[in-house]
This record gives C-alpha cells, structure tokens and sequence, in this order.
C-alpha cells in the first residue's frame, strides 16, 4: 500500500515528496508536476494537497459526472458522524469503503436518503448531488479530491481512511480492486467505483503522505491506469508495481 516514513525526501511519479522531519510536518507534494495534457479526454484528473485551495487539475476535473460507488464515501462519511451511532452504521460503512458492497450501500440510503446531498452541502462540494438516489448520483474529481483532503486535514484518524487502506482484493461482486489511481507509488489507501451496466466507466480515489487524487474514465480499468500514470511522465517508462 505504500512505504510511510517519519523524514523522508523522495521523487515520486516526478512529484517531489519533502518531509522536514519536524515533529507533525506534513509532506508536501508539487501538484505542477501533473502534465494535463497528456491525459485524455475520456479521463478527468485532480489532485490535491493538504493545503485548502492547493491542487491541479485536467479542464475537466469541475466536470459533473456518475459518481459511481465513489459516492459510498460520502455516504459513509454522513453515517458515521450524524447517523445514529449503531454498529450496524459502522458495519455497513466498512463494507461500502473495502468491498464497495451495493446491498450495504442500499440500506444506508435507505437510512439516511440525503446523506449525499447534505455532505456536498457541508462541504462545498459543486458537482455533488444524491436527491435521485445513490445509484444516479454525481459528483467530479475535483470534488472527490477535495472532500477526501478535507478529511486528512480535520479527521486523520477516520475509520473510513482506514477501510480505504485496507481494501479487499476484490469487492463483493467479484470485481478486482487493483487499478488507476492505486497504482501510483506512495499510495496509502483508496476508493474504486464502476458502471454495472452500459459502456465501461470507472473511477478511483487515493491518498498518500500529503496528497489526494482522484481519476474518473469513460473507459476500462486499464485504460485508467494507463491516463493515470501517464500524467506524470516517468511513470510512462516504468510503471508502480502492483499491490
């Protein structure tokens, strides 16, 4: 899932990592390093650091699209600090965050039916919007982003970073968690979410020491990890080696 270090100066997919060693520094990464253009169309890209407003993006990462499963993280977020506080709230969570378990995701929503609407509202998130129920929700990539570096900066000890850092290999409907932007090194934990029906449509949200990202593809997984890496450009001569 990635290498954690207290004082560490790294060159990663051509983002310079720095850690000052100062008890609680956090590390810094250069989002200039993405090249936008070389990702495609197909793909919208953002990634964030942990400083609000710090961040870069393709022209489309504001662009409204399916929030797929991603939207679990929203879901889950409302849950655990404005549900009810049950076990059956925590339970359900996990299995949304490490198994993207639509059958837990349906009895949240079931729940809680505006929990999309009302974290996009708590936290600015634009393009976010559940009124029509989880499966149709929207969101971008900018949002994505930013809501998951809101979350590192306010909340570190979350139990949904915790469940995006150890995912099961693969979700309840047997699908493979393994691609996009988990794939970049570094990578402490992540989200997937696909389209069951229709033309092939993926997403994918990570974090690592100081960074989110987050990919949506109206394409494969493989064609995701491909946009992914090929934003930075080192990462197109050798590619992070699986999990």
């Amino acid at each position: 899932m990635g290498i954690r270090s207290g004082a560490v100066a790294a060159v990663v997919t051509g983002v310079w990592l720095a850690v000052t060693g100062a008890a609680g520094a956090q590390p810094r990464i250069d989002p200039g390093a993405i090249q936008p253009a070389r990702v495609l169309p197909r793909t919208a890209l953002a990634v964030r650091t942990l400083v609000p407003g710090v961040g870069r993006g393709t022209d489309n990462e504001t662009e409204e699209r399916a929030a797929l499963s991603i939207a679990k993280l929203y879901m889950a977020d409302y849950a655990l600090r404005h549900g009810d506080g049950s076990a059956e709230d925590r339970d359900l969570g996990e299995r949304m965050i490490r198994r993207s378990d639509d059958a837990a995701a349906n009895r949240i929503a079931a729940k809680y039916p505006y929990a999309i609407d009302a974290i996009a509202k708590e936290y600015s998130l634009r393009a976010t919007h559940g009124a029509g129920g989880w499966e149709l929700s929207t969101t971008s990539v900018a949002d994505v982003a930013d809501f998951l570096a809101a979350k590192l900066r306010a909340e570190p000890d979350s139990p949904i970073l915790a469940w995006m850092e150890q995912p099961s290999d693969k979700a309840s409907d047997g699908t493979r968690q393994d691609w996009g932007t988990a794939r970049l090194p570094l990578v402490y934990g992540t989200k997937w979410g696909w389209a069951d029906v229709g033309p092939p449509e993926v997403a994918s949200v990570s974090f690592g020491p100081g960074f989110t990202v987050a990919a949506h593809t109206y394409g494969t997984p493989e064609q995701q990890t491909e946009d992914v890496l090929g934003a930075w450009s080192p990462l197109t001569a050798r590619e992070a080696p699986k999990r």
